[in-house]
C-alpha cells in the first residue's frame, strides 16, 4: 500500500477536522473519510497515535 497524503497533510485534516468540531471517532472517521483514516494508519501506528500527533504538534 502507498500512501496518498503527506504525513503532514494527515496531520492537518486532523486538526482541521477538531477545530471545525467533527468527530474524531475511529468508526465515524473511517465512514465519512476512509482516505484520511488509511494514510493515517500507513504512517502511524493506531488512530489513536494519529490524534495525539496532530494535539502535539
Amino acid at each position: 500500500m502507498e500512501a496518498s497524503m503527506s504525513v503532514a497533510d494527515v496531520v492537518s485534516h486532523i486538526r482541521r477536522l477538531k477545530t471545525s468540531g467533527e468527530s474524531l471517532n475511529k468508526k465515524k472517521v473511517k465512514q465519512t473519510n476512509p482516505q484520511l483514516m488509511q494514510n493515517a494508519l500507513f504512517y502511524f501506528p493506531s488512530w489513536e497515535h494519529a490524534i495525539q500527533s496532530a494535539d502535539s504538534v
